[in-house]
């Protein structure tokens, strides 16, 4: 993965992807107004949905020209 940045703001699920080859879930997030996907195979399919409309700290980076999901945490206030 490329050109990692750090971001803080509060995530929202924007849509569910299809599933991939191995059924792994994908979603469509936003974290303020900048919009990334969470990887194919990566097991934060599986744990994003548990940070819907909570504030975070999470990693973005480019990944075949997609803004992808590398890590998040929640951000403790």
């Amino acid at each position: 993965m490329r050109e990692l940045h750090s971001i803080k703001g509060v995530l929202t699920v924007i849509e569910r992807l299809p599933s991939s080859y191995n059924g792994n879930p994908r979603y469509l997030i936003a974290i303020n107004s900048v919009t990334c996907k969470t990887a194919v195979d990566s097991s934060l399919g599986y744990c994003v949905t548990n940070y819907d409309g909570k504030p975070v700290i999470a990693t973005i980076g480019t990944h075949y020209r997609v803004k992808t999901l590398d890590s998040i945490k929640p951000l403790s206030t």
